[in-house]
């Protein structure tokens, strides 16, 4: 009997479900048995601001894991990752994208034009608190951390102490909990992370049985839109510290397939505002990342990161993408 393949992941709710359905499609399309196994990370045990916990803290536990070969495959959400991909690791796998934007959960069922002036509103990005500034809606703007249960709390619970909070779309949808939604932001209000919504398979680069396993879960237009906007990223030299947003879209376009990719810089405090936009084929994908981000650092993105977030290529700082 084939023993079965070991699945790391986080022990949230939001890494459980979402590990659990790559281990179901795994099983699904192979036959082979999948059981999870979970591994505590630095960021799970923190309290501290995303922002501030450091590079990897969410995925370095599950790569050294990976490593030591006590898991054989793990699953990330893909913007929890760093740019940088250690040697021995690939991701072999970027399964079907969920809706990469961010959710509006608001007491009342308010939409975030009904706001009032002065109504709090909390995030764990620096991406959203940036973009929501950037509106001019006169919010107040807090950073919360916590799962998505926790954040929720804060509007939905019986101690609810803010107005609303944003949250990924993606989220949401992969526990069930989409129906709290009051709002899903138009990209052209609040353009989301790089790779939100997507996940990362990875596995070690010499278990070639199972990269061939796990490519028959690869999503090709999804691996090419995050390509793209990852690439943008990396050319950034920028992580969750940072407030980066960019998002790309697969169109069929007159000689084929096409992809479209959005790209923003935004200052923290929301009054400076870069965005820009290119396209090109999914086989160009990276190109076209490094291409608009070349543009935003011409047009002034280095002095709005000003690199708060920079600690140099490949060691960007990143945050839970709950």
């Amino acid at each position: 009997m084939t023993a079965p393949l070991r699945l790391g992941t986080r022990g949230s709710a939001l890494a459980m479900a979402q590990s659990g359905q790559v281990a179901e499609a795994l099983t699904a399309a192979t036959g082979r048995p999948v059981e999870l196994v979970e591994v505590v990370t630095a960021g799970d045990r923190s309290n501290a601001p995303v922002h501030r916990l450091g590079v990897g803290v969410f995925v370095s536990a599950l790569r050294d894991a990976l490593t030591a070969r006590t898991i054989d495959f793990a699953v990330h959400s893909y913007k929890d990752l760093p740019t940088a991909v250690p040697g021995g690791l690939l991701v072999a796998a970027v399964p079907a994208r969920q809706d990469p934007r961010d959710a509006l959960i608001a007491r009342d069922g308010r939409t975030l034009a009904e706001l009032p002036p002065g109504a709090t509103v909390g995030t764990g990005a620096l991406r959203r608190i940036a973009q929501l500034h950037a509106l001019g809606l006169q919010l107040e703007v807090t950073p919360i951390r916590g799962n998505v249960d926790t954040r929720l709390s804060r509007v939905l619970g019986p101690e609810a102490d803010l107005d609303a909070v944003v949250l990924a779309r993606a989220g949401l949808a992969r526990l069930d909990r989409a129906d709290v939604i009051t709002e899903t932001l138009d990209p052209m209000l609040m353009l989301p992370a790089p790779a939100q919504g997507a996940l990362a398979v990875e596995c070690r680069v010499d278990d070639q049985d199972l990269v061939e396993l796990l490519a028959l879960l690869d999503h090709a237009p999804s691996h090419a839109a995050v390509i793209a906007e990852r690439a943008l990223l990396a050319t950034l030299e920028a992580g969750c510290s940072a407030p980066v947003a960019a998002y790309a879209e697969l169109a069929e376009g007159d000689a084929g397939d096409e992809i479209y990719l959005r790209g923003a810089v935004i200052s923290p405090d929301g009054t400076r505002d870069l965005r820009l936009s290119r396209t090109g084929t999914p086989a160009d994908a990276a190109e076209i990342g490094k291409a608009l981000a070349a543009e935003l650092l011409e047009l002034g993105a280095d002095s709005i990161l000003g690199h708060e977030g920079h600690t140099g290529p490949g060691t960007q700082q990143f945050g839970s993408t709950e």
